[in-house]
């Protein structure tokens, strides 16, 4: 895939951005430092044998390190729930962090193709926006991903996708985010 992003960000995001905030250094404007994709699976394996819930959790794995290339971590339970049935150490979610080139990979996709591919999608609403300057969108199906093939799917899965950038306040955030081509709703 022809990486696209990282030379908008050099000749549009930059001059933009010291323009509009003022920055004095290209080294000061905002940029994009790592992506966090997580998913969480605890409710499908509660009340299941140990054996369901490895098929599950590999399922799962698989399929998100599928989406991300790289390979998947389990995340355990810290505490236990008995109102959820959840036990200390059980195994609940999935979580792969990305940066570098897997990064910008992961993000052209989902600006240009798992977005638009969204059920009902009308932009991401500013609200997505953190005071730190940190992007979160939630995506109800993992099968919007192209490396997935729906026919082939066990389970059908949500994701959090977290943007984790280095702006200081949410506008600088919002308007990094804009430029690079995120749909954000005006």
């Amino acid at each position: 895939m022809i990486t696209r992003l990282p030379e908008k960000y050099k000749r549009e995001v930059i001059p933009v951005m010291k323009e509009k905030f003022g920055y004095k250094s290209t080294m000061a404007v905002p940029k994009i430092e790592k992506v966090i994709v997580n998913s969480g699976y605890g409710r499908e394996v509660v009340g299941r044998t140990n054996e369901e819930q490895k098929k599950i959790a590999d399922s799962i794995l698989g399929d998100l390190s599928l989406i991300c290339g790289q390979k998947a971590v389990k995340t355990y339970a810290k505490k236990a729930i008995s109102s959820f049935k959840i036990r200390q150490g059980m195994p609940i979610g999935a979580k792969v962090t990305l940066r570098g080139k897997k990064m910008i990979d992961f993000l052209e996709r989902i600006i240009h193709l798992v977005l638009p591919r969204t059920r009902d999608f009308k932009g991401i609403s500013p609200d997505s926006v953190d005071k730190q300057g940190n992007l979160s969108i939630g995506v109800k199906e993992h099968i919007v991903f192209p490396e997935i093939l729906p026919e082939k799917t066990r389970n059908i899965f949500g994701l959090e996708i977290t943007i984790v950038s280095t702006a200081k306040s949410r506008e600088e955030a919002l308007e990094l985010f804009k430029l690079l081509g995120f749909p954000i709703k005006v």
